[in-house]
């Protein structure tokens, strides 16, 4: 446990390698992006405030917010007028804290929330934002910052909760990244930072190097850019239902959920590893199978 016998150098130089590397003022580490939502809200928000969520946020997003005391409004999927009239309501209901979530990436889809938009309609109405970041730090944005950067919103979103386990390689580890009051007040009062085992040091070690090749080089997150494009082109090219977007997650719509199955073990015996996805993972009728796509492709993997 961190506060006892849990802290190594190694967590404090990572908790300031991510808090430089987001443009925040301090970074508390977690076990998981899960813990850090699940430690969250219970922590930072009372019966008196108001937590406005993204229909189709992440369950670990949901289940945090059902730790909470604070009344909870949802918001239709990146709907910008309804996101507005859901802070008109928060306005008339309370005069305490008010917090707009959304994922920074939806991982079904592979979108982007309009954060830019987001954030200024937060602002209108006094509101503070939170992003999960989880699906886009380390390769979304310019130089891999994640969603704020790729909206020209690096280092001005209040509270980043993101992962060290998918693109930056640690297979484990979480944190919460933002205001210095915010990371104070999570050391004292969250849950499972208090009451659960310390981030592994080996998974700290790893995730600083990638931090350092992140910040040394952009070559890898190029290449999955390029990756990216190639098999978008490819599988539109040849008649796949292909939700239009950039991001290195691509669903294949298909509709049928059996088919969804078929697919993705036939085509697991050609050497090709993706997942069917459908209800109560995605809504009915919506069944995909999910390519994510990786630097570590060469061309010649896509072609094939």
């Amino acid at each position: 446990v961190r506060f006892i016998c849990g802290t190594q150098d190694l967590h404090k130089q990572l908790e300031a390698t991510i808090s430089r590397f987001l443009g925040t003022e301090d970074t508390i580490l977690y076990p998981s992006c899960f813990d850090a939502n699940a430690g969250l809200f219970e922590a930072i928000l009372g019966p008196d405030d108001v937590v406005i969520s993204d229909e189709l946020n992440h369950a670990s997003i949901i289940d945090g917010i059902r730790l909470c005391k604070a009344r909870r409004l949802r918001f239709k999927h990146m709907d910008m007028a309804d996101l507005e009239q859901q802070l008109k309501v928060a306005r008339e209901v309370s005069s305490g804290i008010k917090l707009v979530v959304t994922d920074g990436v939806f991982s079904m889809d592979g979108d982007i929330a309009p954060l830019r938009e987001i954030q200024a309609l937060a602002r209108q109405y006094g509101a503070h934002t939170c992003v999960d970041d989880c699906h886009a730090t380390g390769f979304v944005g310019p130089t891999g910052r994640g969603t704020p950067e790729a909206c020209g919103l690096h280092g001005q979103v209040d509270i980043v909760n993101s992962t060290l386990g998918k693109a930056l390689g640690g297979a484990t580890g979480g944190f919460t990244s933002g205001r210095a009051d915010v990371i104070a007040l999570l050391r004292q009062r969250a849950r499972p930072y208090l009451f659960s085992n310390t981030l592994a040091p080996s998974v700290a070690g790893a995730s600083l190097k990638v931090f350092e090749l992140l910040e040394q080089s952009d070559e890898m997150r190029a290449r999955l850019v390029a990756n990216t494009q190639q098999f978008r082109r490819a599988v539109t090219a040849h008649g796949f239902n292909v939700p239009v977007g950039d991001h290195p997650i691509v669903p294949i719509m298909l509709g049928d959920a059996a088919l969804a199955s078929r697919m993705a073990s036939e085509l697991l015996d050609e050497g090709v590893y993706v997942i069917g996805f459908s209800y109560p993972v995605v809504p009915k009728g919506k069944a995909r199978i999910r390519v994510q796509l990786s630097a570590a492709h060469e061309p010649s993997h896509i072609d094939a």
